[in-house]
């Protein structure tokens, strides 16, 4: 999926009509650049977690932080950086953004410390929630409309949809020939380059008077870490202790906070009227629940793969292409069959497909291999992807008010990042409940059962509230 723009209403103060480029291709390499490392980083570190767990003392279950560290950071700042370009100006706060992106990768490439790790991916999430959606802004002002813009934008899309692909391959070879911390310090010299020449070679964008929500970034973002952190310590120290109990009552407090911030900010940086629309509040809940189950299923069949069937890191990353591969092929199939089929029956097609796909993976055992019981659901799950996401972000999408379509959009990409690590909270739950009685690969194949679940109640919710009549 690719970042999107968030747009605030105002009156402008600086800043023209869009022009050309005055170099396109160095203009384009540097936005791509930029949208690349964001979305590269939220999958290049699942390929190194076993190495990374070895070398920094991480627990099973406090391994997940890795990755949640920077995907509740990202997702749940996102639309404040959105906000923050409007208001600053795009170039500004892409620049701002990459800055402390490629800063906090540095410094997590040197840790020798689980704390000292966590601290920098949270921090690179930051910085990502910043550069993130200034980078389609940045096309739109860049490059002029018509073919020139469409050739750019078409760049931007195929670069998105690879993102996690080349992730997964990225971090395999990095992790496999160098070492771990390169999944890290490769973003510095990228991040360098795009520092260095983002100034020189992109235009600034209009911009707008108006608020930072910062209340409702605070509250949205410390409860989702509440919780998060509630599921993950409830996998240790079990649902009666005193700290989960604390941490699900201090996330619930500050999410009903949240709640209340944003119905009553005047330019929140979640507008709830969003949710009005039962066929757009389906498919964003929708979107959180297969972000919950595809964040879990990297997280546990990488570790399944190395742990248990002596995987090379490479050879791990080299084993999702199947998925990948198919997933960006049907994606690029997609706007075709839209027309067609209309956004409803494409979605109430790959969902059954992605939840067999799932639920073949509950069938692990100890002494199941690659060929019989990875690959096939790898099959089933891209394939389905591959036909749902983009369907799914129409419905969100269709007949949102023009001063919300930033925000809508900005919002599928927070229920992303946000489901992913909400989601992987859960599964590590279970996971490490059910290790404890029955070992580690039995506690993985229970907490695909939990993952089969997620991706059942998304395909319930697309037939609840996705209606005929609104399948755009």
């Amino acid at each position: 999926m690719s970042q999107q723009t968030v747009s605030s209403r105002g009156t402008p103060l600086t800043g023209g009509p869009p022009r050309h480029a005055r170099h396109p291709g160095i203009s384009l390499a540097v936005i791509v650049a930029c949208q690349l490392m964001v979305v590269l980083d939220a999958t290049v570190v699942f390929v190194a977690l076993p190495k990374i767990q070895s070398s920094l003392h991480f627990s099973a279950t406090g391994l997940s932080w890795v990755s949640n560290a920077y995907s509740l950071t990202f997702g749940g700042l996102l639309l404040l950086g959105g906000r923050a370009g409007d208001i600053l100006g795009r170039r500004r706060v892409f620049v701002t953004g990459i800055a402390v992106f490629t800063l906090a990768s540095l410094a997590g490439g040197f840790a020798t410390s689980s704390a000292w790790l966590l601290a920098a991916r949270a921090v690179q999430g930051g910085g990502a929630a910043l550069a993130a959606p200034g980078a389609l802004a940045l096309i739109t002002t860049n490059f002029a409309e018509g073919p020139e813009r469409n050739r750019a934008l078409s760049v931007f899309s195929a670069t998105s949809s690879a993102g996690a692909s080349v992730g997964l391959i990225l971090g395999g070879v990095l992790t496999e020939y160098a070492s771990w911390r390169w999944v890290l310090f490769v973003n510095v010299p990228v991040g360098a380059v795009v520092l260095l020449l983002a100034p020189m070679f992109l235009e600034e964008t209009e911009r707008h008077r108006g608020r930072l929500d910062v209340a409702g970034a605070v509250t949205s973002v410390t409860g989702m870490v509440a919780l998060v952190y509630a599921f993950i310590r409830a996998a240790d120290a079990g649902w009666g202790d005193t700290t989960t109990l604390l941490a699900i009552a201090a996330g619930v407090v500050l999410l009903a906070a949240f709640v209340v911030v944003e119905a009553r900010a005047g330019q929140p940086v979640v507008p709830l009227r969003l949710f009005a629309d039962r066929a757009r509040a389906g498919a964003y809940l929708d979107m959180l629940l297969l972000a919950a189950g595809m964040f879990g299923m990297f997280f546990f069949l990488v570790q399944f793969l190395q742990n248990s069937l002596g995987f090379s890191p490479l050879k791990a990353g080299l084993a999702f292409l199947p998925m990948t591969g198919l997933l960006f092929g049907v994606a690029r199939l997609a706007p075709r069959l839209v027309p067609r089929f209309g956004a409803r029956r494409l979605m109430l097609t790959g969902l059954p497909v992605m939840l067999a796909g799932m639920f073949w993976l509950t069938r692990l055992t100890a002494s199941s291999g690659y060929a019989e019981a990875v690959l096939g659901p790898l099959i089933l799950f891209g394939l389905g992807a591959g036909v749902v996401f983009l369907p799914l972000t129409l419905t969100i999408l269709s007949g949102v008010r023009r001063e919300d379509s930033g925000a809508a959009s900005g919002l599928l990409q927070t229920m992303q990042q946000v489901g992913g690590a909400l989601g992987m909270a859960v599964l590590v739950s279970v996971f490490g409940t059910a290790g404890r009685h029955g070992g580690v690969v039995h506690g993985t194949a229970v907490a695909f059962v939990v993952a089969t679940v997620f991706v059942a109640v998304a395909l319930a919710t697309t037939v609840v509230f996705v209606r005929p009549s609104a399948a755009r």
